[in-house]
């Protein structure tokens, strides 16, 4: 699932590339991509985009005297930009494309999504904050005014594992399963530990990791082509997806806890006094 560093490494490429310039045509292929009706997907056809922002996950782009389009990429929607689009019309079916946007240059992007579960979304609204996932969202971790103090605040009355409360887009924007893995290996914290049991030094160590974690993976994606980032992503990460391989740190095997959906990585040396977590999808199953 794209993530802050990617989403914001996407917004600054398509910040270089369609504002500016007019969309000429929005091409929904796959329907169950379109969120809203009113405004029309059309709406946005010859307009100009005048910015793109980033909120969470959420990339929005700002049409001049016209509505945004805002995505979100959900677990296997990624963005494909062209310098020049097929001619013709596509063709619904079965395959990965979602939606394409057209510029009166010939270029443009492809939404796509892999797999079955249908989950990228497209937004045409007046205002951002009219997308329910938008509105609800919790703070920008990588804002100015995201200090430590807030952070503390943020979790004191958090009864969740750090793990989800991490994850949770009400509380802190745009961190998922992945660089939630990576901020607690940085910080030398088991996922299952408890957000409000933090001490005053665990939570100054943690808000480090993840200022620090974010800001070094916005920064190798920086100035990348779109087509790039996937790859960038992984070959940045430390601990998640590298189940059985030693830790960068320690060298200790790279574990892991698996769910019904997803899964986390950890390192045992560093992050939990040298004890495994228990799977308990893996203990259910030698039951």
């Amino acid at each position: 699932m794209p993530e802050l560093p990617e989403v914001e490494a996407l917004k600054d490429f398509l910040t270089e590339n369609l504002v500016g310039h007019e969309i000429v045509r929005v091409l929904p292929v796959a329907i169950s991509v379109l969120k809203t009706y009113d405004p029309p997907v059309t709406s946005v056809q010859g307009h100009e985009v005048t910015a793109v922002r980033r909120y969470g996950k959420f990339l929005d782009l700002e049409t001049a005297d016209g509505p945004h389009l805002v995505t979100h990429l959900a677990r296997a929607g990624w963005l494909q930009w062209k310098d020049r689009l097929p001619s013709g019309m596509p063709r619904p079916g079965k395959g990965p494309l979602a939606l394409r946007v057209a510029l009166e240059t010939g270029a443009g992007f492809d939404l796509t999504e892999a797999g079955t579960q249908k989950r990228l979304a497209v937004y045409v609204v007046r205002d951002p904050q009219e997308v329910p996932g938008v509105a609800r969202l919790g703070p920008d971790p990588l804002a100015d005014d995201f200090d430590e103090a807030r952070f503390a605040a943020l979790l004191k009355d958090e009864r969740r594992q750090i793990k989800g409360a991490l994850r949770d887009q009400s509380l802190i924007a745009g961190v998922g399963n992945a660089y939630s893995d990576e901020i607690l290996h940085a910080a030398k914290m088991s996922p299952f530990k408890l957000a409000a049991t933090l001490t005053p030094q665990e939570t100054t160590r943690l808000y480090e990791a993840l200022r620090t974690t974010l800001i070094e993976a916005v920064e190798r994606s920086r100035g990348l082509a779109a087509g790039r980032l996937k790859a960038e992503k992984k070959s940045g990460l430390r601990v998640h997806g590298r189940t059985g391989e030693p830790c960068p740190v320690c060298g200790d095997t790279i574990r892991e806890v698996s769910f019904s959906d997803s899964s986390l990585q950890y390192c045992p040396t560093c992050q939990t006094g040298g004890k495994p977590l228990a799977d308990r999808r893996m203990s259910r199953l030698l039951k």
